[in-house]
């Protein structure tokens, strides 16, 4: 996924109100961008950090500029615009670079299916036959040199288990695919820590036949891919 146009580069002041955060432009500007990210962000909005932003063509925006990536101190880069996830690994499952989710021949995104009023982030088909369920969850948080999810509290992660055990129960496929989006991230585990509920579901997910798998983005300032 290259980023067309280019993303700029400006210095974070702080973010706030879930969806908006301060920044000071390479002009020396300080203006207010977009965050597309619902999640505490926790290690991925420190002032100081440079954050890489796209633009919108968009008239009615009220913020035109949308933060993309962060990259931190540490070199590290994290693309905390989680709507890119799910592209992403459609991206890579259409390359073959999934290994575990070759050999379908339809993909369809935002697929309602479950119980609880649910939608499937990819569908995966042969034939006529909805065959494997994907929910993709992107992974941002980095402590002490160990990945995790979630970063926070996430009751509607813990819906989505359930979802996922109830369509290995129908007789189909069902994957949770953890895009790892932080370049300073080698591995994940659930963060026990933060959702312990959360953590104990993953593990009877896992019992049930729920196959978990994680792939790493590889992310510049010009593009990002799942390796």
């Amino acid at each position: 996924m290259k980023f067309n146009p280019p993303l700029k580069k400006a210095t974070l002041i702080k973010r706030y109100k879930r969806f908006l955060a301060d920044v000071t432009l390479e002009d020396g500007t300080d203006t207010t961008i977009h965050v597309s990210n619902t999640g505490a962000m926790s290690g991925c909005a420190e002032p100081g950090d440079t954050v890489w932003y796209s633009t919108s063509s968009n008239p009615k925006r009220k913020y035109p500029f949308s933060w993309e990536l962060t990259q931190t101190k540490a070199g590290h880069f994290i693309c905390v615009n989680t709507i890119r996830a799910n592209a992403l690994a459609e991206e890579a499952i259409n390359a073959g670079i999934i290994s575990e989710l070759t050999g379908y021949d339809t993909l369809a995104r935002e697929v309602k299916y479950g119980n609880e009023n649910s939608r499937i982030d990819i569908m995966l088909s042969d034939g006529d036959n909805p065959d494997a369920f994907v929910e993709v969850k992107s992974a941002t948080l980095l402590q002490d040199g160990q990945g995790y999810f979630p970063d926070a509290v996430t009751v509607r992660g813990q819906k989505h288990l359930r979802e996922l055990i109830s369509v290995v129960e129908s007789g189909h496929r069902a994957i949770l695919l953890f895009a790892v989006l932080h370049t300073g991230i080698k591995s994940v585990q659930a963060a026990e820590h933060i959702d312990p509920k959360y953590a104990a579901m993953l593990t009877e997910a896992k019992d049930a036949g729920v196959e978990i798998i994680s792939y790493l983005a590889e992310i510049s300032s010009d593009a990002i891919t799942l390796q």
